[in-house]
């Protein structure tokens, strides 16, 4: 590889080359990025051989119409995906987790294209459905919100996971839930940002000698008003700030609502 010399204010950077010492590199990663996808699919093959659990398909949620059962998210569909939503009682709408807030923000889009294939969505939450209902008016969100609260596990507690359900007639199965980092496939930032020279700017990730160090886990989840990342009292969550009405949060004049 014939590397051409450059300059640039960059602290960083990956090597300049010719054309054809690039694609031969990319074609040496793509190989790579191959074996990788069909890994993938392997487990998938494998997750879809998961044995399941029965849940009782009477299980009171509380939407925006009161008390449902659980078996009718389905919407007379076979298979159900949901997100549970971590909620912090009393706190306002900048208080509320950026990470369920990231993952909520990507995967609502995924609603219709689920519903095409057969497949229902449903945001569950443990917050009381008097302190959801008016933040859900603020972020915009249209899918179907469900407070579990005071329900038991897998459905009522362990916030933070997407979670799969199969109906069969009248009967409901939990099939699969994420752990940990499982969630990210329902946020695309990740896949994007793991595709640029810099990455996602994390401390844990491989990178080269001298690129700019990363930062600690999820520093980009939440912003003050400038822009600037944060996770102290200024912040919210990212895409809060794309919202009508959303003000700037000032300590120690007290939360500034949006309601």
């Amino acid at each position: 590889m014939t590397e051409i010399s450059t300059t640039t204010d960059r602290p960083a950077r990956p090597p300049v080359v010719d054309w054809e010492s690039w694609q031969s590199a990319r074609d040496e990663l793509l190989a790579r990025e191959k074996e990788h996808t069909r890994a993938g699919d392997a487990l998938a093959a494998a997750r879809r051989r998961l044995p399941m659990v029965e849940i009782d398909p009477g299980l009171q949620v509380t939407g925006a119409d009161g008390p449902v059962p659980l078996i009718d998210l389905f919407q007379g569909r076979d298979e159900l995906v949901v997100y549970q939503h971590m909620w912090h009682d009393g706190e306002p709408f900048e208080r509320q987790c950026p990470g369920c807030t990231i993952n909520t923000w990507h995967i609502q889009q995924s609603a219709p294209y689920l519903a095409a294939r057969g497949v229902s969505f449903a945001m569950l939450t443990e917050g009381p459905w008097d302190e959801v209902a008016p933040y859900l008016e603020f972020m915009g969100y249209t899918e179907p919100w469900y407070s579990v609260r005071g329900l038991d596990a897998p459905v009522g507690v362990d916030m933070g996971h997407i979670v799969c359900f199969l109906r069969d007639g009248d009967r409901v199965f939990l099939t699969y839930r994420t752990t940990g980092r499982g969630n990210e496939p329902a946020s695309g930032i990740f896949g994007l940002l793991d595709m640029t020279p810099y990455g996602r700017g994390e401390a844990w990730e491989d990178m080269p000698e001298g690129w700019p160090a990363g930062k600690d886990s999820c520093w980009y989840w939440a912003t003050d008003a400038d822009g600037n990342a944060t996770w102290g009292k200024t912040r919210r969550a990212v895409p809060q700030w794309t919202r009508p009405g959303a003000t700037r949060v000032v300590p120690g004049r007290g939360h500034e609502h949006d309601h």
